[in-house]
């Protein structure tokens, strides 16, 4: 009876998986995703395999650039930095026919792409804004108010997580741990507004719901505000205020002659 019960629920498993499992060439229609709020794939007309997609002539030697880097029976290596590149040309997200071109690069299955596309948050695979803002989720920006600052950035841009701004300019994402907790909270902006040869990717640290905001406005009027912590009490991640150790000249420990090193 017990096996009777686990196969009935292997099977109702499977149903629910099927879609999400059906993505097994470049024609195929579903995909998981860790990285949006969709679970499979829909052709759209700006997002369908048989869409025309390649790298542009500056990109191709970027690409064979990056592929030196790797033997030439590990050229599936390649495929994250490839697909990066790819998303900072298409945008800052990436149709299935990138990475069906990706797949053809480096000389695997479509499926062994999507299969990282779909899992690293940093690739996006629905449409972002020029700029996309990424909050930083884990715990220690989270006790620090990261859910505050998302909410001012929804807010005043009146969006939902991974929507669009009507203007195409700013869309708000979660990503999780930056590795920069000692300046909690913070978040990144991906600026895609000048394409692969311009895209840059900044930390701004030690913000505020009310600073994020100003970010967001300055970034609006092609303006570029300072990078990393964003308190005029800090110097990059020392403490508020400055020093309180550590303020004199070192000395050598007496056990040990460090001239004779």
């Amino acid at each position: 009876m017990f096996s009777r019960l686990a196969a009935k629920r292997l099977l109702e498993i499977r149903r629910v998986l099927r879609p999400s499992l059906a993505l097994s060439s470049p024609a195929s229609t579903a995909a998981r995703s860790f990285s949006t709020a969709l679970n499979y794939h829909i052709d759209s007309p700006d997002n369908k395999p048989d869409a025309p997609w390649e790298f542009t002539a500056a990109n191709m030697e970027r690409v064979k650039e990056i592929m030196s880097h790797y033997p030439s029976n590990y050229k599936q290596s390649a495929v994250i930095p490839l697909l990066d590149l790819a998303q900072q040309q298409h945008g800052g997200w990436l149709p299935v026919s990138a990475m069906n071109a990706v797949a053809k690069v480096i000389e695997v299955a479509p499926i062994r792409v999507y299969e990282v596309a779909t899992f690293y948050s940093m690739f996006n695979r629905t449409k972002v804004g020029k700029y996309h803002l990424l909050v930083c989720g884990t715990t220690p920006c989270m006790i620090r108010g990261s859910r505050e600052i998302e909410e001012a950035l929804l807010k005043h841009l009146g969006v939902k997580r991974n929507e669009v701004t009507k203007d195409g300019m700013f869309s708000v994402g979660e990503m999780e741990c930056m590795g920069c907790c000692v300046n909690a909270p913070m978040i990144t902006v991906a600026d895609y507004s000048n394409g692969s040869e311009g895209y840059t990717y900044n930390y701004y640290e030690d913000v505020t719901p009310k600073r994020v905001v100003e970010i967001v406005e300055m970034l609006r009027r092609g303006e570029k505000p300072p990078v990393g912590t964003q308190n005029p009490n800090r110097t990059r991640s020392g403490p508020e205020g400055g020093n309180l150790t550590l303020l004199g000249e070192c000395k050598p420990p007496p056990c040990r002659d460090l001239d004779a090193c």
